[in-house]
């Protein structure tokens, strides 16, 4: 693949369908994405992986959602890493970019080890979608599987949604000649609806968690597995890419499926953090909490936790007793 075809792919979700399988799917590639976000934070690398997988799954779901507003991915365990949270932006006009964000919350002095999922404890895998103002929230919560945080996901949607789905991600740091060594991902995402949700008392997954296979029966099933197969053939390099374009990889994979490709999604890193949430999130303490707050040079500071975007203000004009004024966002 040339370089005008690497970069056209590159922070790119492109959604597309099986017609032979009635089964839909995205591929994404993360490059830009992924460094924007990790080159903010000194992570160990085991933690840089979970953040790396949180921000595919991000980018594969967001796309899959008819968003107005904001997806949130979030993990929470009493182990090492205390918290994963990931934002994925929906474009607001159309041809504009979505945008993701992503941190990690974690005790440095309990990471060991080089086995990312052993930084997780016990906990749970969570997604809320919030479309906008005058929107009521939706939240729904699986447990963590010791499988990864991709099988998390995928007992997410079989367990609240009823709907199979099946990932496949790759990513790691990867340098071409004479380039500076980067982080760069991508994978694969498949879903499929069933004509009917069957009941279930339980699942066959870990601690009875229904999986994909126990929602499809028939001739779904067939199909289900088929591809499933299918994609259990794509290499590491494959999905994470830059030599193969994402339309080969489909065509490599699925071409007995009739696969059919939409119009691709560009991604990028954003951050929504500004000085004035920042003043909102500092409006209901009184002057005398701000006043604890404010450091020996006479200013309150906050800084952005995915962005690393630093907040310089003046403790006289925030907090609901403030006065009119002005700061400084650096």
């Amino acid at each position: 693949m040339n370089i005008g075809s690497k970069l056209a792919w590159d922070d790119s979700v492109l959604p597309f369908q099986l017609d032979n399988s009635d089964i839909r799917g995205r591929v994404a590639r993360l490059d830009g994405v992924l460094d924007g976000i990790l080159k903010q934070h000194d992570y160990p690398p085991v933690v840089e992986a979970l953040v790396a997988e949180m921000a595919l799954l991000t980018a594969l779901i967001g796309q899959t959602i008819k968003l107005r507003w904001k997806l949130q991915l979030q993990v929470q365990t009493d182990g090492p890493v205390r918290m994963i949270a990931t934002d994925y932006y929906g474009p607001k006009e159309e041809g504009e970019p979505a945008r993701i964000r992503a941190y990690a919350s974690y005790d440095k002095d309990r990471v060991s080890g080089n086995v990312p999922m052993d930084q997780l404890g016990e906990g749970y895998f969570a997604i809320m979608i919030d479309q906008g103002q005058g929107m009521t929230p939706y939240q729904g919560i699986t447990p963590i599987t010791r499988e990864g945080l991709s099988r998390s996901a995928e007992a997410y949607f079989a367990q609240s949604e009823q709907i199979p789905t099946r990932f496949a991600l790759s990513f790691g740091v990867s340098q071409a000649p004479g380039q500076p060594a980067s982080w760069r991902g991508g994978g694969i995402m498949l879903q499929t609806m069933p004509k009917a949700s069957p009941l279930h008392g339980g699942g066959s997954g870990e601690g009875g968690l229904i999986l994909a296979q126990d929602l499809v029966e028939g001739d779904e099933e067939e199909n289900w597995n088929r591809v499933n197969m299918h994609l259990d053939t794509a290499e590491d390099m494959e999905l994470a890419g830059p030599s193969l374009a994402p339309t080969d990889l489909l065509v490599r994979l699925f071409h007995e499926e009739a696969p059919r490709v939409f119009d691709a999604q560009p991604v990028r890193f954003g951050c929504s953090c500004s000085e004035d949430k920042v003043r909102q999130s500092l409006s209901i303490y009184s002057a005398k909490d701000i006043g604890k707050m404010t450091t020996d040079e006479g200013v309150v500071t906050a800084d952005c936790q995915y962005c690393g975007a630093h907040y310089v203000l003046d403790p006289a004009t925030v907090g609901f007793e403030a006065k009119d004024g002005g700061a400084t966002g650096e």
